[in-house]
């Protein structure tokens, strides 16, 4: 069945070009009767995409055909409305991701929407998105070297810079790369270390050449998603804080929400939520907790009860042990502020 073309030369070569890209192998005869144009003209379409940078082959055969290759350059690109306005919308969410690419993303945003019909861009233009801040910038270039790593199947050796250490050399088998919270991260097997292991990209110096390659593994759980946010959490296999309590507070739920992230929150009063909640320890489940400055009632488990106590202690010592610092060396003391002789009251 024909499918709905333009009549101009441009409207038949997107419409050629969609058909190609749907299917490894296109009959002339089949193509021809898509287009609802002759075979002829199916040709010369061809021509054109070919003089465009398309790498168009023909194949061989009784039908005869054409299959659409790869090419060593970018050609021209066409797209039809949807397809333009989807591109710019992943473009404009890349910009706003905190990523790293933000510069990248920008200038290819700018070129998409230069040729966008007015009514297109005022779509896209509506689109507001809140940028994400405390991304760590990151070379595309290294971001496409891990990506064909990992496609590769390729070991990586790199220098790697963590807080506070010196660089130290690693060798991994990549398996993921994703970008969490403006932050790219390599999630590979470590054979040094028989373990996962998880990277900042901007971190990462690479070596070269790559290493052997490698057969791929699974992450616990087989959601690399799920299996980087617990590792986060401080689990290797499951997605859940090892410390988990629920406490009511002494907020209304719209004060607590913005706050809540994974956790689970739901309004019991008046200016009152209940709060599940979780981290790495029970102190710091106390402390993140504190952080609300609010009153608050412990529903459970005791060890966060013995947590808050333990809080409570420390700040109670910390709190007397400066007060008595005080008291000994009075330059540790408050200044008292006296108005300048002459003043007015």
């Amino acid at each position: 069945m024909p499918i709905a073309t333009s009549t101009t030369t441009s409207g038949r070569l997107l419409s050629l070009l969609s058909l190609l890209q749907v299917r490894r192998d296109w009959p002339g005869l089949l193509l021809a009767e898509r287009l609802g144009v002759s075979e002829r003209t199916v040709r010369r379409d061809v021509d054109r995409l070919r003089e465009l940078g398309y790498v168009v082959h023909a194949v061989k055969g009784p039908d005869g055909g054409y299959r659409l290759e790869a090419g060593s350059q970018v050609p021209p690109l066409l797209f039809d409305e949807d397809q333009a306005v989807a591109l710019a919308v992943a473009l404009r969410i890349a910009v706003g991701t905190g990523a790293g690419i933000e510069e990248a993303a920008a200038r290819a945003l700018a070129t998409v929407r230069q040729v966008m019909p007015v009514r297109l861009r005022q779509r896209i233009d509506a689109l507001e998105i809140e940028p994400a801040s405390g991304g760590a910038q990151v070379d595309t270039e290294l971001l496409v070297a891990l990506s064909t790593a990992i496609r590769a199947r390729e070991e990586l050796r790199f220098d790697y810079l963590a807080p506070g250490h010196e660089s130290r050399q690693r060798r991994v088998q990549p398996h993921h790369l994703v970008v969490r919270a403006g932050r790219w991260y390599l999630v590979g097997w470590s054979p040094e270390r028989d373990d996962w292991r998880t990277y900042r990209a901007d971190r990462m110096t690479l070596r070269v050449p790559n290493g052997p390659r490698f057969t791929p593994r699974q992450v616990p759980g087989g959601d690399v998603s799920a299996f980087l946010s617990a590792r986060f959490k401080g689990s290797d296999t499951v997605n859940a804080w090892p410390c988990r309590g629920e406490v009511v507070l002494a907020l209304s739920l719209a004060d607590v929400a913005p706050f809540t992230g994974d956790d689970t929150a739901e309004e019991v009063g008046p200016a009152k939520t209940r709060l599940l909640t979780g981290s790495w320890s029970w102190a710091a489940l106390a402390a993140k907790l504190a952080r609300f400055d609010a009153e608050i009632e412990v529903i459970g488990p005791p060890e966060l009860r013995e947590a808050f106590a333990e809080l409570s202690e420390r700040a109670a010592r910390w709190s007397v042990t400066q007060q008595a610092a005080a008291a000994a060396d009075p330059l540790r003391r408050s200044p008292t502020l006296h108005a300048p002789a002459g003043s007015a009251g």
